[in-house]
């Protein structure tokens, strides 16, 4: 009974615990100053149930090319959209253009949006299936952004969860 009661105690405690993800570890192309800011409509970390409708808002200091990606909470990754011409400043996805809504689905927990931008247009196409883990994702947008020149790429993510 006193184990039961500490692991109760335990889980509440880690229940009220804010997780913190660290974006773009490991990433050759990150962080090279080219995209400005990547969030959710409802900001970084905000919370979606099921079903609801998120966008996300994409601003770039230059124009150039995005590709978006989706790790959904199981590790499978989806391409939202792929070599995109955007101008500088900020877009938000999906456009009226593409003609598409972007609705949360399961599983829930943990999803995370990736913007991969070129200055030039992308010379080879970002294909992802199977399942990721953070190594073999971070490796996959490596080996995409390491023909381009550091000055003409950028790697940026974004969370949001899902219940």
């Amino acid at each position: 009974m006193h184990k039961l009661a500490l692991f109760g105690a335990l889980a509440l405690g880690l229940s009220s615990c804010t997780v913190t993800v660290g974006s773009n570890l490991g990433l050759a192309g990150s962080r090279g100053n080219l995209i400005a800011d990547l969030r959710p409509d409802r900001g970084q970390g905000a919370t979606y149930r099921v079903g609801e409708e998120v966008r996300f808002q994409l601003t770039t200091r230059t124009p150039g090319y995005v590709t978006l990606v989706a790790l959904q909470p199981g590790g499978v990754a989806s391409t939202l959209v792929q070599g995109v011409y955007v101008q500088a400043g900020t877009t938000v996805f999906p456009r009226p253009q593409d003609g598409v809504t972007y609705n949360v689905a399961a599983p829930r927990g943990l999803q995370r949006v990736r913007a991969i931008f070129t200055r030039v247009r992308p010379t080879t196409e970002l294909v992802f299936s199977g399942v990721y883990t953070d190594g073999r994702w971070n490796t996959a947008t490596t080996t995409y952004v390491q023909p381009y020149a550091a000055a003409d790429r950028d790697v940026q993510e974004t969370y949001l969860y899902i219940r």
